[in-house]
């Protein structure tokens, strides 16, 4: 018999009337069943965020910190226990699952840090001009208000942490919203945090389903909104509340550039391999996954029968296996899109070099080359295990290649070369350019977000909670400066 797992409304354990199965995309057994909270519950636990948003503003740093470092560290307990979690209900190889509790980790130790050091306080002295004599200004940062955190399925813990840290951090409360195919790692979030002295109302995770969440992005006691997940759904939540602060993270279809002057063996091999990983890994359920490979002509012939064999080499299966670096999508659906939009590629003349087949939920990792520039896959992120290489002529051409596209997520270049470097990283439309490697580096530290159509604002611990608070200035008049 599966227990209910129940969620957190306002720091406490509740139930609902109504339950939903979370089952696994592998074998499609129970993973668990989840509570759903009713309207009169998620009317309450907004009220309380609401309430408790001065009291938590004025909780002190030490305290905050404490429940972050908390967090942080029972996540190291308990991280084999999470990693199978994750993988049983997301279908994540277990390998990665692992590195995704690692993650989270961090994420909580940073926001730790970061909130012993936030909000300190900037002065600025006014007298360079002759009307600020005697004055100095000090600026602090003071929450926006209540946030509304709405988290993806492909890193069910590592991305809600990524809402919910660096709210505690700054002092501001939170209403977090984990996908519903995923909610249960998110949960486990809940269960650490209640063993920290936190106020009462500074958090709540709620499994709402998608349908109710109008109400919530409209209520006017919201007015953040931290997104990520599709274009379609964040911009229709920016549209639908022109009036609030939305960060959106949305998607990509993440370009990897080699040039030509990374040509040797060693060279191309290593490029081959991180290609092959990170196309594929989480199935390809990345925003920042390899998606399209853009090989310099003077290397290309050389490249790609390397990339082809090192996807071949990709082992698929059983996400519990440790050896498995490729599972299933979140859902056969989701298999299923992948297969079509392939299709629609090769039915339009692309090359179909390895992959291309679907069993349920799983799809084959997949290479296409000759991919006519107007097909779904070209023009969309696939976020599934199908990688596109083409050809471009010299540098310049190269970065054209990658910027055409409504996209600019984050781009991976391949070179030695420290002009072209910098050259990347003043040419490239994109959040970031990863120098070496594939796209698909993230550091939860570092600011990330995207240009063009992926997105608004910026995630990151530090970064996050600037978009979470707004800067106040204070001017002292009558000082001897």
């Amino acid at each position: 018999m599966t227990s209910t797992h129940a969620f957190w409304l306002a720091g406490r354990q509740a139930t609902g009337e109504d339950t939903f199965d979370v089952t696994s995309p592998w074998d499609g057994r129970l993973v668990g069943k989840v509570s759903v909270p009713t309207d009169a519950q998620v009317e309450e636990a907004v009220a309380a965020a609401y309430a408790v948003r001065d009291e938590f503003a004025a909780t002190p740093a030490h305290v905050r910190a404490a429940a972050l470092d908390h967090v942080s560290r029972r996540l190291v307990e308990r991280t084999e226990e999470i990693a199978q979690l994750i993988s049983a209900e997301n279908g994540k190889p277990i390998k990665w699952a692992r590195g995704e509790v690692g993650r989270a980790v961090s994420v909580f130790r940073f926001a730790a840090e970061e909130a012993r050091r936030f909000n300190g306080g900037e002065a600025q002295r006014l007298d360079t001009d002759a009307g600020g004599q005697g004055r100095l200004a000090l600026t602090r940062r003071f929450p926006k208000g209540v946030v509304l955190g709405i988290a993806p399925f492909n890193f069910p813990l590592n991305l809600c942490a990524h809402k919910i840290a660096p709210a505690i951090a700054a002092g501001v409360p939170i209403i977090l919203k984990p996908a519903p195919a995923t909610p249960l790692s998110g949960l486990i979030i809940g269960d650490l945090l209640a063993e920290s002295e936190l106020p009462a109302g500074a958090w709540s995770i709620l499994p709402v389903a998608n349908d109710h969440m109008p109400a919530l992005v409209q209520d006017e006691r919201l007015p953040v909104i931290s997104f990520t997940g599709s274009e379609k759904v964040g911009y229709a939540i920016m549209d639908s509340v022109p009036r609030k602060h939305c960060t959106l993270e949305l998607g990509g279809n993440g370009a990897a550039v080699v040039l030509g002057d990374y040509s040797s063996d060693a060279d191309l091999d290593w490029a081959a391999t991180r290609i092959a990983t990170f196309s594929n890994y989480q199935g390809g359920q990345s925003c920042i996954s390899v998606q399209r490979v853009i090989a310099d002509s003077s290397v290309y012939d050389r490249l790609l029968p390397r990339i082809v064999a090192a996807v071949e080499a990709q082992v698929t299966g059983d996400p519990s296996d440790a050896k498995t670096d490729v599972g299933p999508l979140v859902s056969e659906a989701a298999a299923q899109r992948v297969e079509s939009w392939v299709q629609e590629a090769v039915d339009a003349g692309a090359t179909l070099l390895t992959g291309g087949k679907r069993d349920g939920a799983s799809y084959a990792p997949t290479v296409l080359t000759d991919v006519p520039a107007d097909v779904t896959i070209s023009c969309e992120e696939v976020f599934g295990p199908v990688l596109t290489v083409t050809k471009a002529d010299g540098e310049a051409a190269a970065f054209a290649a990658a910027n055409d596209s409504k996209y600019g997520l984050q781009a991976g270049v391949f070179t030695h070369d420290v002009q072209v470097a910098f050259r990347a990283h003043c040419a490239l439309e994109v959040g970031g350019v990863v120098i070496g490697d594939v796209p698909s580096y993230r550091a939860d530290q570092m600011p990330y977000g995207g240009a063009k159509q992926s997105g608004v604002g910026r995630e990151g611990v530090k970064f996050a909670m600037d978009d979470y608070t707004y800067e106040r200035v204070l001017v002292l008049t009558g000082l001897a400066l």
